[in-house]
């Protein structure tokens, strides 16, 4: 999960990071000055990417004014495909150099990737390679304390004395709460050492929120902001809209498989509405995730099909293909044609239970595509005679 910088701040000041002090505004919410930390500040609007200074949703404010112009102009842009819904005021940092510290999981070296320069900012990717210092370390908090200090000890003065400070306080908090990315660009450094995480980039690891009660608070406090994965939490499957003028739903299963065939699809010309790794193993013979997976796609104003792409080693498709003939019945409200491609496990008896349903099976995806695109040229001529 991608934390929103408002809430990732949030989370390391309660580690005892220091941040920017501020508040976060909602699109309804009025702002007065005595709730605002003094200024001058800096308004941020909050969606999950990065490049936000240069997309320009982030601007300074002297004046009360000026916050309530750049929060009006903020509020509802669309950047990375990401619509601004709430925007962090927060207190500029002044008399401060700007700095680079950032961990993350690293697979191929099987630990955790430090990255550190003495300059941050905007434009941390156009820095020559030699300005970036880069190390790796096992995940414990001794061999990355140890792996900070040596890159720290690169840099110049003050700077040195607050990655190193920065570096290994981040680190526990990278161990503890299990985290895939921690960036803080800028880290704003002070002529005595002393430092504050100017900005805050915190991906976690959605497997680990069983284990990690503060961030699954977080995110049941905070679930409007964060629907794809609170829908993960609560129904045990991953689903996302990647076109919402998409004219194909998607039952499938195995996030890898599902993400390819997304590609086919969009490859053969073909516009697929959802994303969605439906977990056929934690069914458990209840029909109830397939009928919300359903009742989900059927808010698609545009999908006009649903193909089926399930491949089964553990699933039994027999019994996979009655739990969804079911959900068909229990979802009256979607009423589109089903294609079916399925392989694997029970295939006899998913082709009996299918067909008795109307429904043809096939093994194939390209013959399952030619049966969608017959679905989508009817409906389009039908819409056409309407």
């Amino acid at each position: 999960m991608y934390l929103l910088e408002h809430d990732a701040k949030q989370l390391l000041d309660r580690h005892g990071i220091p941040v920017p002090a501020g508040r976060l505004i909602g699109s309804e919410d009025t702002i007065h000055r005595a709730s605002l930390p003094p200024g001058p500040w800096i308004i941020k609007g909050q969606i999950s990417a990065g490049g936000r200074g240069k997309a320009g949703i982030i601007r300074k404010a002297a004046t009360l004014q000026e916050i309530v112009n750049h929060t009006y102009a903020i509020f509802g842009a669309t950047v990375k495909g990401r619509r601004v819904n709430a925007i962090r005021i927060e207190q500029q940092v002044a008399a401060a150099e700007e700095a680079y510290l950032a961990l993350l999981i690293d697979p191929a070296a099987g630990g955790v990737r430090v990255i550190m320069s003495a300059r941050g900012g905007m434009d941390i990717e156009a820095l020559p390679p030699a300005l970036v210092k880069t190390g790796t370390a096992p995940p414990e908090h001794a061999a990355l304390a140890a792996c900070v200090q040596r890159l720290a000890a690169e840099m110049p003065g003050a700077t040195s004395l607050a990655l190193g400070d920065a570096g290994e306080r981040l680190a526990r908090i990278f161990l503890e709460c299990e985290v895939l990315l921690i960036e803080i660009n800028p880290l704003f450094v002070m002529r005595d050492g002393r430092w504050i995480a100017g900005d805050a980039k915190f991906i976690t690891d959605d497997n680990a929120l069983a284990r990690q009660s503060e961030i699954r608070e977080l995110l049941e406090r905070r679930a409007a902001a964060y629907p794809e994965v609170a829908l993960k939490l609560k129904h045990g499957c991953d689903y996302v809209v990647v076109d919402p003028e998409g004219e194909i739903g998607l039952l499938t299963t195995g996030a890898g498989l599902s993400m390819m065939l997304i590609d086919e699809l969009r490859a053969a010309g073909l516009k697929p509405y959802n994303f969605l790794d439906v977990r056929t193993g934690g069914l458990r013979g209840e029909t109830a995730r397939l009928v919300n997976v359903l009742n989900w796609i059927a808010d698609g104003p545009r999908v006009r099909v649903l193909l089926v792409n399930i491949f089964a080693g553990i699933t039994d498709l027999g019994e996979f293909s009655q739990l969804l003939v079911t959900a068909l019945r229990e979802a009256p409200q979607f009423n589109v044609p089903v294609v079916a491609r399925l392989v694997g496990n029970g295939l006899p008896a998913a082709r009996e239970v299918l067909s008795k349903a109307g429904i043809k099976l096939h093994t194939d995806l390209d013959d399952a595509l030619t049966e969608v695109r017959k679905h989508l040229e009817s409906r389009s001529r039908t819409n056409g005679q309407d």
